[in-house]
């Protein structure tokens, strides 16, 4: 939240009492596209300046914006409902904490059965869906002019990144096959150990420049285009995750029944989204040719003409295809093809 006094913060708190916690990204990548599909499911607030908490006016919820990192942990902790994040976000911090009871366990604070019964839970948060928005890979990613060729090349280096969590676990593994190849151990006696030979710098932000600086020998981070990274002189030897971002929910949501109605909203606006309603008009006798071609979604909707053996078709279409369905209805016999933007819909 942006600097408040203390009795801002207490009528903020007030104010959001009883009202369905809705975690959004305050900026980066995934905000403008989130508050898009908000103004899609007819999610109406209004953000006061400064503030990172928007009352909904026709619904009882308030949005809390927060950094992508940090919500999948106030959902996971059920401090918030639902939350728009990225899935690399939400697997960072699922791998943070089957670190954390790793190390506990190693430490002698809880058993190994408490480390899997703890792990087993997750991070308390649940994916209802993919958002369809903010594709992107995160990549191994080391420099063009470098000896370095395949992710074991930098066992051992120095790693920059801010997904300090998932690339631990990623050169985890990495080492245990090393070791298992050298060694060739009894595979069920392959565990793993509490020290990373890798060495894992953490860093917040211009990642790409780590290497250029001496800071890294290659990094962990996010590529969308890989303009930056060929700008930054790297190139990508893997990919640790492909991400895109989700909507997710606490397993201790304040008000289930609500938390299904928005889910149902943005669920419309993203079938909208990937979908068109495509009409047409046909001789009757060439309708089941028209339909393999346009089968929609469960079926057509088929309405007779008032010209004997004619009937017009409603159906819907994906949007990515319709100028290919279009010229096929054509050589099939269908004419007067109109098609129209959905705005919304439900299942």
């Amino acid at each position: 939240m942006a600097f408040l006094a203390e009795a801002d913060i207490t009528r903020c708190i007030t104010r959001i009492e009883g009202r369905l916690l809705f975690a959004v990204p305050k900026k980066g990548r995934l905000n403008q596209a989130a508050l898009n599909l908000l103004e899609g499911a007819d999610v109406q607030f209004r953000r006061e300046h400064r503030l990172d908490i928007a009352l909904v006016k026709n619904l009882p919820i308030a949005l809390i914006f927060l950094p992508a990192a940090d919500i999948p942990t106030f959902v996971g902790e059920g401090q918030v409902d639902l939350g728009i994040t990225g899935f690399d976000q939400v697997q960072e911090h699922d791998a943070g904490v089957r670190a954390l009871n790793r190390a506990r366990r190693f430490s002698g604070e809880i058993t190994p059965e408490q480390e899997n019964a703890q792990s087993s839970k997750g991070s308390g948060c649940e994916t209802i869906m993919d958002l369809g928005f903010g594709g992107c890979k995160l990549q191994v990613q080391v420099p063009v002019t470098g000896n370095y060729s395949s992710p074991k090349d930098l066992v051992g280096k120095n790693i920059g990144t801010s997904f300090v969590n998932l690339a631990r676990r990623y050169f985890a593994n990495l080492e245990l096959e090393i070791d298992a190849a050298n060694e060739q151990p009894n595979p069920d006696s392959i565990k793993f150990t509490s020290k990373l030979r890798t060495n894992i710098i953490e860093l917040s932000g211009s990642v790409e420049a780590a290497c250029a600086l001496g800071v890294a020998d290659g990094i962990v981070d996010l590529v969308e285009s890989g303009e930056t990274m060929k700008a930054a002189g790297l190139k990508p030897i893997d990919t640790v995750i492909e991400t895109g971002a989700i909507l997710i929910k606490s397993r201790k949501q304040s008000n289930p029944e609500l938390v299904d109605l928005i889910t149902q909203r943005i669920r419309g606006v993203i079938t909208a989204q990937k979908y068109v309603l495509c009409n047409y008009n046909i001789q009757r006798s060439l309708v089941t040719a028209a339909t393999k071609i346009a089968p929609g979604k469960r079926a057509p909707t088929i309405t007779s003409l008032e010209e004997e053996g004619w009937v017009a078709v409603s159906v819907m279409a994906e949007k990515s295809k319709i100028a290919l369905i279009m010229d096929e209805l054509t050589k099939v016999g269908a004419c007067d093809i109109l098609v129209l933007d959905i705005a919304n819909t439900r299942s």
